[in-house]
């Protein structure tokens, strides 16, 4: 983008203000090419192909972390699309979000399925066999372990905290309470003699 553009959309002296124009150029997130005098935006990541993504999530993720969708979007549009195929391919693994199922972050699959390493789907024997089993309800799960001589491990209990006490040598201050100052009982009577004698 031009400088003129810039600073028309930005309504900012881009154009005109030396100072604002030198720490513009000096930003990390700007890229200025010289040859063409055109200024544009320094994303996270800078690939344009898939190959480009998927080293880029492998690279990533090997550094200690997966790579949030909406940086890898606004680094390439068609991002997303890539994503799923690598999802379905067994390349990537993916976290969405739970409301819509959106995604969220993108893994580096380490563990792809295959007969050496394993990861390969499970028999549908023994996933029958698997779901065959019944676990029993929890009265006869108590009898059957105390049969088994075991027993039923209690939840970790909160711990408690010890009672707050007042502190020494504090004293609250008391409440103010509003003071009347007429008696509207004793209007006429002249308080200032001794009535005692």
């Amino acid at each position: 983008m031009r400088l003129q553009d810039i600073a028309i959309v930005t309504n900012t002296p881009l154009d005109t203000d030396m100072v604002l124009l030198e720490k513009f150029k000096a930003h990390d997130r700007i890229q200025w090419d010289p040859r063409t005098d055109l200024y544009s935006y320094k994303h996270d990541f800078n690939f344009r192909t898939k190959a480009d993504l998927l080293t880029e999530i492998r690279r990533q993720t090997h550094k200690g972390g997966g790579i949030p969708v909406r940086a890898l979007k606004e680094s390439w549009k068609e991002a997303p699309q890539a994503i799923e195929e690598f999802e379905k391919d067994g390349d990537v693994l993916v976290t969405r979000t739970a409301k819509d199922g959106q995604l969220r972050m993108v893994f580096w699959n380490d563990l792809k399925a295959s007969e050496e390493k394993g990861g390969m789907m499970v028999e549908k024997e023994f996933l029958d066999l698997w779901h065959s089993l019944k676990v029993p309800n929890d009265v006869d799960l108590l009898k059957a372990l105390a049969s088994e001589g075991l027993h039923v491990t209690a939840a970790e209990a909160p711990v408690a905290k010890a009672p707050t006490a007042k502190k020494k040598g504090k004293r609250s201050t008391p409440r103010q309470r509003q003071v009347r100052i007429t008696n509207t009982h004793l209007k006429g009577v002249d308080l200032s003699k001794d009535w005692g004698k």
